[in-house]
Formats: structure tokens, C-alpha cells, sequence
């Protein structure tokens, strides 16, 4: 079967979601964890997850991709815009265990003039901090344009 979905707002929860997919024929979407420019995550509602998550398997929906914000940049030159993308990261996987076996997308970010090598060695470094035994979600890194000093271009 294919799966068609859209991008949706988490603000109303995720069974308002999975309602909003229904009411379109969606039956999968993605959804950022956050303000796409940042900030914190609205707090979990576990009841709304059953509720989400009981609407999902009765309609037969595909994964879903939970994205972190844009200005998540594990590969920064900046020390504090990293440990921002460390506990964002951290938070998301940890939120995500409450949908298990869906998608977590980030891009990798812009290395910011040290260079592809380095930047690239933050984002190893991110990963392997952020992905744990117990996580039950599949991390997708995206391509980025390539334009300046991102990574992920090529």
C-alpha cells in the first residue's frame, strides 16, 4: 500500500494529528518535535500518545518523521549551538521511545569555516552520543543544499 502523507503541526497533540492526516487521506506525515526555529517540546501527554497511536493502527498508517528543529547544528564551531543539538537530540530520542519504531530526521548542519573534516567528526560524535541500545526509533540524516559551509550536500 502506498503511504501519502503531509507535514503537520504537533501544537494540538499527536491524536489531532492523525485526525487532521485522516480528514486529508493521509496515512502517515511528519511533524516537527518543536518550534522548527527551536525552543522547548510540549510536554508528552500519555494518553494522547494512546490514543495517537490506537488511530494509527486502526487505519493501517505508515512510520512517521518526527524532524528536529532547523537550527539544530551538531557540527558547529560554536561549543554552545553543539550542546544545544546534544539535548535537543537527546530530548526527541527519548520522546520518540513513546511511538516506537518511527522516523527521527535531522540535517547535519554547517561546519561554519572549520572545515568538512572536523565537521563531520562532530556529527560522528553526535550520533554515537544521541543513539542508544534502548531507542526505538530510526535516525534519517537529510541532505542539506551544500550552499557555503553546510555538510550533506554530496
Amino acid at each position: 500500500m502506498i503511504k501519502i502523507g503531509c507535514h503537520l503541526s504537533v501544537a494540538k497533540g499527536f491524536t489531532n494529528m492523525a485526525k487532521q492526516a485522516l480528514n486529508i487521506g493521509a496515512n502517515t506525515f511528519q511533524f516537527f518535535t518543536r518550534n522548527p526555529r527551536g525552543g522547548n517540546a510540549k510536554e508528552i501527554d500519555i494518553d494522547d500518545i494512546n490514543s495517537f497511536l490506537d488511530i494509527c493502527k486502526s487505519n493501517n498508517f505508515g512510520k512517521i518523521i518526527a524532524h528536529a528543529p532547523y537550527t539544530l547544528n551538531p557540527c558547529s564551531s560554536d561549543k554552545k549551538v553543539r550542546e544545544f543539538a546534544f539535548k535537543v537530540m537527546k530530548e526527541d530520542m527519548e520522546r520518540m521511545n513513546n511511538l516506537p519504531g518511527n522516523l527521527y530526521n535531522f540535517h547535519p548542519g554547517s561546519h561554519t569555516g572549520q572545515g568538512i573534516e572536523k565537521g563531520i567528526e562532530f556529527i560522528i560524535d553526535f550520533i554515537n552520543e544521541n543513539v542508544k541500545p534502548e531507542h526505538k526509533t530510526t535516525i534519517l540524516i537529510e541532505t542539506m543544499a551544500g550552499k557555503g559551509t553546510e555538510i550533506g550536500g554530496r
